[in-house]
């Protein structure tokens, strides 16, 4: 096989597509990766997942020394803000991944290709480097993992300096007075908790009448009381109509969301959060006739297959979840099935996360997603409250719920609001994967004192005995 024959070419090096690359290589298939960002790693890595995480994590420790540590007995005098050092630290983190999936990469023998991938006819990629240089390599199998990007509002400019989308979210290199975010999902709540623990005040305008409008709706509502009592500000079933950067900041106009008289909100800085669409253009999808639906994603089957023989899709350029792990399942899973083995992605397990304080955790149907389909079901549901090492922590708000079907006890969801509860949510998840009840859960070991205690208070009370409460 020539340098420039491969048998499987990745367009796109994000969770999904470098995930499906490393593994195609480990199975021995020849394996390139295109990429045009100049570092792998995708959106997640480079300016959305850990870049994001890194600043969450470090405003929560700044939000803690200056409030937090008083009632433990620490007293730690006048705390300081470096925004530039914290800003540095993230970009440090960001820049120290890409090279370890440089590194994997050469470790398995993957050609990183630096450049624009896009088909160029059956089983032909062209790669068209920055220097402007073209290339066509040919590869038994094509996919496309080109992720997604953020969603424009009509009347809403973007420069990423005032009007920013999250990528500009998260290099402000001052604190702004006022941020209003536009969109009340887990991005515009995440990157809007950074800038108001750092001393922003944050009005979120979200066009639905709740915020998160696809989380168990009980969990939803004691989300937005507690980040109101945070000082979040809400304008619910609202909508931003336009927005015009003056100097004072930005200008906006709103009106309900249901029509009705217009006002004027006055802002310093205003992100775009309103969802993520997939990047699938300039691909040459229409010229190579890879059928795409209304909203540009990518139209496959049950095996990732496009209609085209020989291209396949995965990521945020498919249906579904917008989310890293769910792309990474996808990669992994494709690369099995080109190598002959059965890949396989299981969606009911796919765990949401809102990395907030406290943090928002999900796997599986809500209640209302129940309801509407007519399934009996058991509620359990156990408050950190009343959980030992949430008490010993001091972060006792919020709750594990657990749904299970009401004849078989099988686990269908679990929604977590509290301490760690990003992390909490898998065993849940595990549990999933292996069909198990309520009270297998139950039934299982969980050391005292953790935080793990309330997923098996949680799961006793789906059958109406809980030990402590």
């Amino acid at each position: 096989m020539s340098e420039n024959a491969f048998d499987v070419v990745v367009i796109g090096g994000g969770p999904g597509g470098y995930v499906c690359a490393i593994r195609a290589a480990q199975l021995g298939l020849k394996t390139a990766c295109v990429e045009k960002r100049g570092s792998l790693g995708g959106t997640c890595l480079n300016v959305g997942c850990i870049p994001s995480k890194a600043l969450l994590h470090a405003s929560e420790k700044y939000e803690e020394a200056r409030h937090g540590m008083a009632a433990m007995g620490i007293k730690t005098g006048e705390v300081e803000l470096d925004l530039a050092a914290m800003l540095a630290n993230k970009n440090k983190i960001v820049g120290d991944l890409t090279k370890g999936i440089e590194f994997l990469f050469k470790k398995n023998k993957i050609a990183y290709l630096k450049g624009t991938g896009a088909i160029a006819g059956p089983g032909t990629v062209s790669v068209s480097g920055t220097g402007g240089e073209a290339r066509d390599i040919t590869a038994k199998h094509i996919v496309i993992a080109t992720g997604s990007d953020h969603m424009n509002l009509p009347g809403v400019e973007i420069d990423e300096k005032r009007i920013v989308s999250s990528t500009g979210a998260l290099a402000l290199e001052r604190v702004p007075e006022h941020l209003v975010v536009i969109g009340g999902g887990f991005i515009g709540l995440e990157m809007g908790s950074v800038w108001q623990r750092l001393g922003a005040k944050v009005t979120v305008v979200e066009f639905l009448d709740r915020i998160v409008p696809g989380m168990d709706g009980e969990v939803g509502k004691m989300f937005q009381r507690t980040l109101k009592k945070q000082g979040m500000v809400f304008k619910l079933s609202t909508k931003v109509t336009g927005a015009k950067a003056n100097k004072d900041g930005v200008a906006l106009t709103i009106e309900p969301a249901k029509g009705g008289d217009a006002q004027d909100l006055q802002a310093d800085v205003v992100l775009v959060a309103i969802g993520r669409r997939p990047y699938t253009e300039g691909l040459g999808l229409k010229e190579a006739g890879v059928e795409t639906d209304k909203a540009g994603r990518v139209v496959i089957d049950g095996h990732f297959r496009t209609n085209v023989e020989g291209v396949y899709a995965i990521g945020d350029a498919v249906a579904g979840p917008m989310l890293a792990h769910k792309a990474e399942e996808e990669g992994v899973a494709l690369a099995e099935t080109l190598a002959g083995q059965a890949g396989h992605v299981n969606y009911d397990t796919v765990p949401g996360i809102v990395y907030t304080w406290p943090e928002v955790a999900a796997v599986g149907k809500t209640e209302e997603q129940l309801k509407e389909a007519g399934i009996d079901y058991k509620s359990g549901k156990f408050p950190f409250a009343a959980n030992s090492r949430a008490r010993a922590n001091l972060a006792t708000d919020g709750f594990v719920k657990i749904l299970a079907d009401a004849k078989t006890d099988r686990i269908l969801g679990a929604h977590i609001i509290g301490p760690d509860a990003g992390n909490l949510i898998h065993e849940v998840v595990v549990a999933m994967e292996f069909s198990a009840s309520a009270e297998d859960l139950a039934r299982s070991f969980h050391g005292h004192p953790t935080l793990n205690e309330a997923v098996k208070e949680a799961a006793l009370a789906v059958d109406g005995r809980p030990i402590h409460v």
